[in-house]
């Protein structure tokens, strides 16, 4: 019984990498399911099995892109351990996400599908900014110990987002830009520090 059911995962799998590779290629409104089914090497019938249209397909795509996005570290607020130290735990665990080619591969997909659908523009940015919720409930508890100047956590926790975005996600996404070296992603990740805690931490505690 395990056999067929590990044969059809290998199928859904096929077939939804080449979806991903066919939206990429050609744009949401080109693909059809008759391409994807001859990238996937599968009978049109198998596709329309596993997703009943092109739209069931794209919310497959959306659905991995969220669950990666929000494979972060614990967000949860310690008290007693350095800002600093947390706050790093975190980048790093989000630079790593938007260091694997296959989430940029994901987000340029959906990005281009949704470009021309206003509907579909918001349910992916809507989505993206619940799983950078993480990000302000870390703001929210330290602003609670005292730690951080007082802000809005979500105003907070998009700055720091945008830090990072700014040179690991949109110019590989929009301008296909190669990934961040782990030299670079360093750099990125330090200056972010160094940002947002000098001005947000009590006391400042600004470079030299």
């Amino acid at each position: 019984m395990t056999a067929p059911q590990r044969l059809t995962d290998r199928k859904r799998e096929s077939i939804v990498q080449a979806a991903i590779a066919e939206f990429r290629d050609n744009g949401f409104e080109v693909t059809s399911m008759d391409r994807i089914a001859a990238r996937a090497e599968v009978s049109k019938r198998t596709v329309y099995n596993h997703f009943p249209s092109k739209e069931e397909l794209f919310s497959e795509m959306l659905h991995r892109l969220w669950a990666t996005s929000a494979a972060q570290a614990d967000a949860a607020y310690r008290p007693g351990v350095a800002l600093r130290d947390q706050l790093r735990e975190l980048l790093d665990s989000k630079m790593k996400t938007l260091g694997d080619p296959n989430f940029i591969d994901l987000a340029r997909v959906a990005i281009g599908a949704t470009i021309h659908s206003p509907d579909r523009a918001q349910t992916w940015v809507n989505r993206l900014n619940e799983r950078e919720e993480t990000f302000t409930v870390w703001v929210r508890g330290a602003q609670q110990d005292g730690r951080l100047k007082a802000v809005e956590p979500g105003f907070a926790a998009s700055q720091i987002h945008a830090l990072l975005k700014a040179f690991a996600f949109w110019p590989q996404v929009t301008l296909n830009k190669p990934l961040l070296t782990a030299e670079e992603q360093v750099t990125v990740v330090n200056s972010a520090l160094d940002l947002f805690l000098c001005w947000y931490e009590i006391p400042a505690a600004c470079p030299a």
